[in-house]
């Protein structure tokens, strides 16, 4: 003989499949964040052990659903952006240092040109009054003067490198600063697409 379930207790039974589905769904996305942090309709019914239709159709698991999936996709842009913004004022930083470094340098290099050039005639000056042979006086001041270009080229050598390892620097910023709007770009364009 069959037993004949009454309508009410087939509305009951079905409430509570539902509630249980609806408590492995809330399950299902903590789990997830944990996890992966990545949330997806399809990851979500998955894990959940529901079909993608009960998630879209079911008036109280839709808004669930759609909120951690917006909720992650907004979290994984801000984590792209700060990362963005940390990187692109890091190198923003080293490039400002570097250029005030090198305006240092050559304002230096000026005062001991100007330095150099005061005492060199100063030396010219002694060396007149005191030394009898002007060819031996040549030659020492032709020495110094010797000595005096080697280490300015030095230095100008010295600034030189300093100069191509900022623009080296500045360089490699602005190509990683290109990856990541690139990046940022397509998990937008991604994120679009998946709606």
């Amino acid at each position: 003989m069959t037993s004949i379930i009454s309508p009410t207790a087939a509305l009951a039974a079905r409430h509570r499949q539902t509630e249980r589905k609806l408590a492995d769904v809330q399950a299902a996305i903590a789990q997830l964040r944990r996890e992966t942090g990545q949330l997806t309709v399809t990851a979500i019914a998955r894990r959940a052990g529901v079909s993608s239709t009960f998630l879209y159709e079911n008036p109280q698991a839709r808004p669930l659903v759609q909120d951690a999936v917006v909720a992650t996709r907004n979290q994984r842009t801000r984590r792209v952006a700060d990362e963005h913004d940390r990187v692109e004022a890091t190198w923003r930083e080293r490039a400002l240092n570097a250029e005030d470094g090198l305006t240092q340098a050559h304002n230096e290099i000026r005062a001991q040109r100007s330095r150099i050039g005061e005492l060199m005639g100063q030396l010219r000056d002694t060396e007149t009054a005191s030394s009898g042979d002007p060819a031996q006086s040549t030659a020492a001041e032709n020495a110094s003067l010797r000595r005096r270009v080697r280490q300015l080229a030095r230095e100008h050598r010295e600034l030189q490198e300093r100069l191509e390892g900022c623009r080296a620097n500045l360089r490699h910023a602005e190509t990683r600063i290109g990856e990541l709007e690139a990046q940022l770009v397509e998990q937008q364009q991604g994120g679009q697409a998946g709606r």
